[in-house]
């Protein structure tokens, strides 16, 4: 999606920072244009091998609170995921240069991953396919789960770790209402009056004792398929240390019963169902709040963001 916190690479940039990781230059550069706020190229070096290269936005773009750091997280998250005792189909990093000199950017290279990404497939799987891949994907996401943290938050102490996940769940959603009152962000419903909704459901949390690792953002286009199979997850750089249960496929827009099963968890009790309730409201809002910063040219997908959070903060106020 375009969006103004992408950077574009110029063909002598591409170039540079090909040349500087491989020691050779490329055949073809094709963008891929999924993403929403980073920059993604497919690459095909002179030695027939594809990689892709991610770069992050220019220091100069403005950023959400969440944002920061993000493309150093997915490094580090990337690289405890590879050391997964059970297989995880993740990308290997080629190499990292958060140094600002080729590119007024940081970017790094990973590896290629075969297949097609699930949110364009998915239409044309019959429900016995689709339940196949969704219940692999519920086996691979406890496996990323399954992976114990010290503190909760982000990877990067400055960014806030805490030691219980009610302060920092508590502290990443008032950095998103942050962010849309620094920004002019008019909203549906009065700040102050979202805030106390928050804070009402906010005791569920105190249940959640341990830190494991979430990708939090593996929805159908970060999930990729080759012949029936997940052969890829890919964007870690919103990874932190956090309850399972916020992962997407738990959440309202996935709500998969063959996901649960690979998995082996469900949502059950009360108090689970409200802090879920908080878990994707924590996403409509961001939606929302985000395309201020980015300032998308699809104006189908502002409305579309718009009447989400109205749905979303409908739940949240029914919740109890």
């Amino acid at each position: 999606m375009e969006s103004l916190s992408k950077y574009k690479l110029q063909e002598n940039e591409m170039r540079a920072v090909v040349s500087h990781t491989f020691k050779q230059s490329y055949i073809s550069a094709m963008e891929l244009s999924d993403g929403w706020a980073n920059m993604a190229y497919s690459i095909l070096l002179d030695d027939g091998r594809s990689v892709v290269l991610k770069v992050a936005p220019p220091k100069d773009r403005l950023r959400m609170r969440c944002e920061k750091n993000n493309m150093r997280t997915e490094i580090e998250a990337l690289t405890i995921a590879a050391d997964s005792a059970e297989p995880l189909p993740v990308p290997r990093i080629y190499s990292y240069d958060p140094s600002f000199t080729l590119i007024p950017a940081e970017y790094f290279f990973m590896e290629h991953m075969q297949g097609t990404p699930l949110r364009k497939i998915k239409p044309s799987l019959s429900p016995e396919e689709k339940d196949g891949i969704e219940r692999q994907l519920g086996i691979y996401n406890k496996r990323i789960n399954s992976f114990k943290g010290t503190t909760f938050g982000y990877f990067n102490k400055e960014d806030g770790c805490k030691e219980t996940w009610a302060e920092v769940f508590l502290a990443m959603i008032d950095d998103v209402l942050a962010d849309g009152k620094e920004a002019g962000v008019s909203l549906p419903a009065p700040y102050s009056v979202i805030e106390k909704e928050i804070i009402r459901l906010s005791d569920s949390m105190h249940e959640v004792k341990e830190a494991c690792l979430v990708h939090w953002d593996l929805w159908d286009g970060n999930v990729f398929i080759h012949e029936g199979e997940v052969s890829g997850i890919v964007d870690f750089e919103r990874a932190f240390w956090g309850e399972p249960l916020i992962e997407y496929y738990f959440g309202r827009f996935a709500n998969s019963a063959a996901f649960n099963d690979g998995y082996g968890r469900s949502i059950v009790t009360d108090s689970e169902r409200r802090r879920r309730v908080l878990y994707d409201f924590y996403l409509d809002l961001l939606l929302v709040i985000e395309c201020a910063f980015r300032q998308y040219e699809n104006r189908n997908h502002i409305k579309w963001a718009y009447e989400n959070f109205n749905e979303g903060f409908r739940r949240l106020q029914q919740a109890d």
